[in-house]
């Protein structure tokens, strides 16, 4: 599985206003210079985040993003299907070779294990709650690995 550009900035952008205290915002290139992305990344990415209902905001002096509601009522799954270019829909149209069509259109064996490792992706991730990406990266991993089913399969980076 591959997390695309739109979905880690997006993901980054969330944290960063989970992380804020209570009745505070941030503005657009406050969530740009933290993230290090341009301006226009972000502010597509808070237009899509803010038309699916996770963000809210407010104009003038003392404006900016917030959270539209509790980081503990967002799951990770809702994020990603906002952010995602719904790979899975098109996975067959994109490995056709020199054909129009893939040539295991009719059956196919790989289908149903791309779909399942999608099936088991989002599964875990609608067990994780924006509220647990709030912390160190050791809080967090130790969180992940605590779901049922979730093995380490690699370590940690240790900065």
């Amino acid at each position: 599985m591959k997390i695309s550009a739109q979905e880690e900035y997006g993901l980054r952008c969330l944290v960063q206003l989970a992380n804020l205290p209570e009745g505070e915002s941030l503005t657009l290139p406050q969530i740009a210079e933290r993230e290090g992305i341009s301006t226009a990344n972000a502010g597509k990415l808070m237009w899509l985040l803010n038309k699916a209902g996770f963000v809210n905001s407010t104009r003038g002096t003392k404006g900016g993003y917030f959270l539209a509601r509790p980081a503990e009522d967002i799951y990770l799954n809702e994020i990603i299907k906002v952010l995602d270019e719904d790979v899975l829909s098109s996975h067959c149209d994109s490995y056709t070779g020199v054909l129009d069509k893939c040539v295991h259109t009719g059956d196919c064996g790989i289908r149903p294990v791309i779909v399942g490792i999608h099936e088991i992706v989002e599964n875990a991730l609608s067990r994780i709650t924006l509220a647990s990406l709030v912390g160190n990266e050791k809080s967090v991993d130790a969180m992940f690995h605590q779901i049922q089913g979730i093995h380490r399969t690699i370590e940690p980076q240790r900065v």
